[in-house]
């Protein structure tokens, strides 16, 4: 396969694609957020009234959960088509599918109004959603990282991990200003007003998408005939041990990430007497320094090493999981404020901002979009889609702190475990 120089790669204009994918992955992050967020506010009442507070809230959280079930398939679909025709078609595509399940889930009728089928249509736009993300996260960032200098991928590859925190920024933003009405209006209709909103952030989107160009490695494949006919069969046979190594480097990011976004949002207010409007400031502020906390770690990255950074990351995670929540549990503004900046801001920073680097490079170009992506994606389903729901147990049936921290520190450990034994990478084959 013809190498790409890093001058040919450079007049490609790698951080006007970098900043495209930000952008669309910005936008399909909120889309996926602002249902966490309503799950955690709104959907027990809305759509299973009929539970107790707290089983609603464990409905609510399962249908948030669902997305993470339909991820590994859009990664294997969108992976396929990915590696076969472009990455650029495919990340158009999941934005369009993105905004119409987001757009729909504001037009389903409450559980008052036509029972049973309110959260079996919500269930199915969920899935639609996971679906679409399944396939978002591959394509943003090696449309990223193949238009990047190589020694600069792990910076240029942070663009669209930047993303993640800039649509949380959204969404909670969205949920601050619906909070503003009264709480029975929230109820009735308020919580549909983020949903419908998301129209315009994908016309956005798609504007910026549609202008950038397809990536340099993708065409190299093509020209060189190595695309694979079964993208996946190929990762199978072949890349085992990247795909092990990729699921399991992620637990240091995803468990703490999901534990503070979305189970918080319930355990504040319920169990620590936090008002909503606090946390949801507090993640907004954190989540803002985090779009640029995460580019600067990942500069780090590149100078380190990205095996080396997610290390080091996952390490102070462990260790400020128990602070964490000792800040939470005064229930003092400034003590959430600077919990959510040592959470998220740093400790997401650290232990994200080189994920996009490090597992891309596991795979080789004619089969990238659906190794990255399967790998991340099932990354969610063991990590990210179970913790607000395993968190919501343990503080059931403990004291909340210790057995919470112990939680996440027990997900740092096996990212640090897995990069530990894995002493190499083939990193940008």
């Amino acid at each position: 396969m013809r190498v790409i120089d890093d001058l040919e790669v450079t007049r490609v204009k790698p951080r006007k694609v970098a900043f495209a994918s930000f952008v669309g992955t910005a936008i399909e992050w909120y889309d996926f957020f602002i249902f966490g967020t309503a799950a955690a506010l709104v959907f027990g009442k809305a759509f299973f009234p009929s539970l107790s507070p707290l089983s609603g809230t464990l409905a609510a959280f399962a249908t948030f959960g669902v997305a993470f079930v339909s991820r590994p398939a859009g990664a294997i679909v969108f992976g396929h088509f990915g590696d076969r025709i472009g990455r650029k078609k495919m990340l158009v595509f999941s934005l369009v599918l993105m905004g119409s399940s987001t757009v729909a889930i504001g037009l389903i009728p409450s559980y008052g109004a036509i029972g049973l089928a309110a959260p079996v249509l919500l269930v199915l736009a969920r899935l639609a959603q996971g679906f679409a993300v399944g396939g978002e996260w591959g394509g943003a960032v090696l449309m990223a990282v193949e238009h990047a200098p190589r020694e600069k991928r792990a910076f240029y590859g942070s663009w669209p991990q930047a993303g993640v925190p800039a649509g949380l920024v959204l969404a909670t933003l969205a949920f601050l200003l619906v909070e503003q009405l009264p709480e029975d209006q929230v109820q009735a209709w308020g919580w549909r007003l983020p949903f419908l909103a998301s129209a315009g952030l994908v016309a956005v989107g798609m504007y910026v998408r549609l202008k950038v160009v397809e990536s340099p490695e993708f065409e190299n494949v093509k020209r060189n005939k190595k695309i694979a006919d079964f993208p996946i069969l190929a990762v199978l046979r072949g890349e085992k041990r990247a795909l092990g190594v990729g699921i399991l480097t992620q637990a240091a990011s995803l468990v703490p990430f999901y534990l503070v976004t979305v189970f918080v949002l319930s355990y504040g207010p319920k169990e620590l007497g936090i008002s909503r409007q606090t946390i949801l400031l507090s993640i907004l502020v954190a989540c803002v320094l985090d779009i640029l906390s995460v580019p600067y770690a990942s500069m780090i990255a590149d100078r380190i090493g990205a095996r080396k950074m997610l290390i080091y990351g996952s390490l102070y995670m462990a260790a400020i999981a128990y602070p964490f929540f000792w800040l939470l549990s005064t229930g003092v503004g400034l003590a959430v404020l600077l919990a959510m900046i040592l959470i998220i801001t740093i400790g997401h920073a650290v232990t994200y901002s080189a994920v996009a680097g490090y597992v891309t490079g596991l795979f080789p170009a004619e089969v990238r979009y659906t190794g990255a992506s399967v790998a991340y994606q099932f990354g969610g389903v063991v990590f990210s889609a179970p913790a607000p729901f395993i968190a919501v147990a343990i503080a059931a049936e403990t004291d909340g702190s210790w057995a919470l921290a112990a939680y996440i520190a027990a997900a740092c450990a096996i990212t640090v475990l897995v990069l530990t034994l894995t002493k190499t990478a083939k990193v940008n084959h």
